[in-house]
């Protein structure tokens, strides 16, 4: 089934279920069905209600505390107020996991801290890498499968990303060198999106790219991630890691150049380094495909992108402590431009998170309307994964020391 996506109108909620069984290679649902996310439950209650009347839904607004909580929040008391809100806690608007499955998410980060051993990424510091804990990461934000094997294609693609910014970009001493990320960059884009070249140069090629773990790390994680992608979600991915290596390369400007970059471009440059590659896998995971004129369609791809803007802003949140005195977050540049004291400015990041998240909830209940159940249940998901990576950032040894979770 396509969609016109159309603007909305007043008609009947279209029924929405997952693809047949024997479409889906996935053990089995693990979350609630499509169209449960996104408090749209609710919107059922008021069907064919206009886009211009969704704002009432939204009011008044959720609050998720920045501290872990329990294991989720029920999508009745999710749409409620605290009864007596905390007034110096800095609040989210974003839901919790849908569920933690600690035994899968375990299984699934022994399993890539295995695999990171093995290609050379990290030597030295695999407690550290096991601590992060990965692989419950990809178990929290894709509720959609238990498959361990699919989990892990995902956090396999998703440590190769961090590795490439902790090598390359961030930290000087595994050897990043704000001069040369873009050469690096440039070299292992032909890995992400293998270059053509003449045999005899190819071959040379090929040699500088066994050497390189990280090379190898994306070149394995992809392998991996190619048993269960399509043409079309493949290509994606490919796609979405070209514009995540050109905010890299924005990145290193601003370290070369020692310059703090205005808010604005700041999140320009979040837009570009935001969660979509690892997001994007959604429906990779839960084994459905979202058709290339409904994820490419430009209300969509909005859509989905304010959502991976506002879950990378979470990450500046809780990474802030870990980052050195050059590197740059939401708060720090709030605090440049703005004069703002630390918390003034984590305050307002979350201002503008919760802004983004009431932007993707308003352009997901439009969308919802007039698209395909395969786009209702990825719009459901994508609701779902970023509940998944707030609790993650949470609870992750790579941010806090003293975590329990690990």
């Amino acid at each position: 089934m396509t969609s016109t996506l159309l603007p909305p109108t007043v008609r009947p909620w279209p029924s929405v279920s997952r693809p047949s069984s024997s479409t889906s290679p996935v053990a089995g649902p693990a979350a609630k069905p499509a169209g449960t996310g996104l408090g749209l439950h609710i919107l059922r209650d008021r069907v064919g209600a206009p886009a211009a009347d969704l704002g009432a839904l939204l009011s008044p607004v959720p609050q998720i505390s920045l501290a872990p909580r329990g294991l989720g929040t029920s999508a009745v008391t999710f749409w409620k107020p605290p009864a007596e809100p905390e007034a110096e806690e800095p609040r989210l608007f974003c839901p919790g996991p849908i569920r933690d499955d600690r035994a899968l998410g375990e299984h699934v980060n022994e399993a890539v801290v295995d695999w990171a051993e093995r290609i050379g990424i990290y030597p030295g510091r695999l407690d550290k890498l096991r601590s992060a804990n990965f692989g419950r990461f990809m178990m929290l934000a894709h509720p959609q499968t238990r498959d361990p094997d699919r989990l892990l294609a995902a956090t396999k693609c998703l440590v190769a990303e961090w590795a490439t910014d902790d090598y390359y970009v961030d930290e000087v001493s595994l050897g990043a060198e704000p001069m040369v990320v873009g050469s690096r960059l440039a070299k292992l884009h032909a890995v992400t999106d293998r270059a053509s070249l003449p045999r005899r140069y190819a071959a040379e090629m090929d040699e500088h790219h066994r050497l390189q773990p990280i090379s190898e790390a994306f070149r394995t994680a992809m392998e991996h991630l190619g048993r269960y992608t399509s043409v079309a979600q493949m290509g994606r991915f490919q796609h979405q890691m070209t514009i995540l290596f050109l905010a890299w390369g924005q990145e290193a400007d601003w370290h070369v150049n020692g310059r703090t970059p205005p808010v604005w471009e700041y999140l320009v440059q979040r837009h570009l380094n935001s969660y979509l590659p690892p997001m994007i896998l959604i429906d990779v995971l839960a084994g459905y495909e979202l058709p290339p004129n409904e994820f490419f369609h430009p209300k969509v791809r909005e859509a989905y992108t304010t959502a991976g803007n506002a879950a990378v802003l979470v990450n500046d949140l809780y990474s802030g402590k870990n980052e050195s005195d050059t590197d740059h977050n939401l708060p720090t540049v709030l605090m440049a431009e703005e004069k703002l004291t630390h918390r003034e400015a984590v305050l307002r990041t979350v201002e503008i998170h919760n802004e983004l998240m009431r932007t993707f909830v308003r352009l997901a209940a439009e969308l919802s309307v007039t698209g395909s159940p395969q786009l209702r249940q990825f719009l459901a998901d994508t609701w779902a994964w970023t509940g998944g990576s707030r609790e993650w950032h949470a609870t992750t040894g790579r941010y806090h020391s003293d975590t329990k979770e690990n």
